[in-house]
């Protein structure tokens, strides 16, 4: 399995970055473009690292905020998973700016073949988009900082993932993490079946040393977790904490990791 960042939030030698994430995954003998980033960038970090998105088999959607959808506008086919709530109007709580996805669901269905789904779809037998994630543990998603076009608090029902099916076990891959890590490993565990986790990789929306914190790390520590890979939106006092992890790795756009 091969996974190559397009877009992430630090930069590599000769790629850029923004806020947002792309990774091009290659399994199974399938292309997945999973996520999209805010802008072009994927496609430019892409040019530069010699990665040929032409023939893309499906693109992922991990979920509808602005940096993980904007850059949709630049494919001009193909087919396009998500879940359907990913095209609801949302904002931050604080300010009001308007966070979603700025093409519309219609206007996405022009250009791809779309599914929108909230129970997972087999995109082959080794890779699964996990559709809704449960919220069942008592650290994870119980506040949030977003709201929704009729001021509720926007819990982000719509984030999924991506299980990957490699020899050592599940790999899981998530764009944000809005679901918690543990939920979405969970998860994916009993979708699968499969109770050995081999990696996480991702934006894991962790900023701050808290009880959601520890409980992941506890988590992870406990199912001896192998490849440990937070990117995104995973601030500095969680990094630090997740460093003391065997598997723990930090990657930049233009990093190509194997497993």
């Amino acid at each position: 399995m091969k996974i190559s960042i397009l877009t992430d939030n630090n930069p590599g030698t000769f790629t850029q970055a923004e806020h947002g994430l792309s990774y091009l995954i290659e399994h199974d003998g399938k292309k997945i473009l999973f996520d999209t980033g805010q802008s072009d960038l994927f496609l430019r970090n892409a040019g530069k690292m010699n990665t040929d998105l032409e023939n893309i088999d499906t693109v992922i959607l991990s979920h509808g905020h602005f940096d993980h959808g904007n850059g949709l506008e630049y494919l001009s086919e193909g087919t396009l998973i998500c879940h359907p709530g990913c095209f609801v109007k949302r904002y931050r709580e604080k300010d009001r700016t308007y966070i979603g996805l700025k093409k519309s669901k219609e206007e996405l269905s022009a250009i791809f073949n779309l599914n929108t789904s909230r129970v997972p779809v087999k995109i082959s037998e080794k890779i699964i988009f996990l559709g809704e994630i449960p919220r069942e543990t008592d650290s994870e998603s119980k506040t949030t900082p977003f709201i929704l076009d009729d001021e509720t608090p926007d819990f982000v029902m719509d984030d999924s993932a991506v299980a990957l099916i490699i020899p050592e076990g599940l790999f899981v891959v998530t764009g944000c993490g809005h679901s918690g890590i543990v939920n979405t490993l969970k998860h994916a565990m009993k979708i699968t079946g499969i109770g050995k986790i081999s990696g996480i990789m991702g934006g894991f929306h962790l900023k701050e040393i808290d009880n959601q914190l520890k409980e992941t790390i506890k988590f992870l520590r406990e199912n001896k977790v192998k490849h440990v890979i937070p990117s995104h939106c995973t601030e500095f006092p969680a990094l630090a904490l997740f460093y003391e992890l065997p598997g723990f790795r930090q990657v930049k756009t233009g990093d190509i990791l194997f497993f």
